[in-house]
């Protein structure tokens, strides 16, 4: 019996990413793809898929905005997609629905695909459903992200705007923030700081150096897969190898396979 697909990702090579693993399973029909929220919308009610990829950042709107107007009685299970959705991780987990965080490999996503056949051989569960809803709005308020830091100095309390930050060392147990006038140390980690600071905004390029995109100029290629981040006031940094996350969120071509 064949299985209706459908894909909703702003990312072509996302999408050629699924159906190109979707093509080891040939019980599975892709009836339509869709770059935005209110298209998926649109051909979800539509089509009336059996199994849809959806993507978590969309424009128009969001993956979870799609859910609440197709509606969790109507909304086929459902493998989520996302590139960096730290906290919502969780609640995909807990709540039994998957998620492939990008880049995703073949194993991974036929571990997907298989959770998902187990879904559609039972009757659909709507109450999971809402509590997967419910869990992501919990998620929702922990991802509202700082836009200033406070630092202690000398007895006084120093407020940074996130935005001003060019980028982030690690020291230990502490950070040390760079900003075009100076710079502070602040006793919070780079881990914490990366689960405070917003990740459309800053990206983690090694264990122990975090960039602002805002200030980002060039992406150089070093020795052995390595490579030179260039920040427009003329630091260079460098990239951990084989970061293709990292790489492909700073506009590097991921290696296909």
């Amino acid at each position: 019996m064949s299985i209706r697909a459908f894909i909703a990702d702003d990312e072509p090579l996302a999408r050629e990413g699924i159906r190109r693993f979707l093509r080891h399973h040939p019980d599975i029909e892709v009836v339509q793809e869709c770059c935005d929220g209110e298209s998926a919308v649109a051909g979800i009610l539509d089509q009336q898929p059996e199994l849809v990829f959806l993507d978590v950042q969309m424009p128009e709107l969001d993956g979870f905005q799609v859910i609440e107007r197709v509606g969790v009685d109507s909304m086929p299970p459902t493998i989520f997609v996302t590139a960096y959705d730290h906290y919502a991780l969780a609640a995909f987990d807990t709540n039994a629905l998957d998620y492939l965080l990008k880049p995703f490999g073949r194993a991974r996503f036929d571990r997907a695909l298989t959770r998902a056949r187990e879904r559609l051989s039972s009757r659909p569960d709507r109450e999971l459903m809402q509590s997967f809803l419910q869990s992501v709005a919990k998620a929702a308020i922990q991802t509202s992200y700082v836009d200033r830091l406070s630092i202690n100095q000398n007895g006084r309390i120093i407020f940074v705007k996130t935005v001003d930050i060019q980028w982030i060392e690690s020291a230990g147990n502490s950070a040390v923030l760079h900003l075009a006038g100076g710079q502070y140390a602040i006793r919070d980690s780079l881990s914490a700081l990366e689960q405070r600071l917003n990740p459309k905004e800053f990206v983690r390029i090694h264990r122990s150096t975090m960039v602002n995109l805002h200030y980002l100029k060039e992406v150089h290629p070093w020795f052995h897969g390595y490579h030179l981040v260039l920040l427009d006031n003329g630091q260079e940094l460098r990239m951990s190898r084989y970061q293709h996350q990292v790489a492909e969120r700073l506009g590097l071509r991921r290696p296909r396979g």
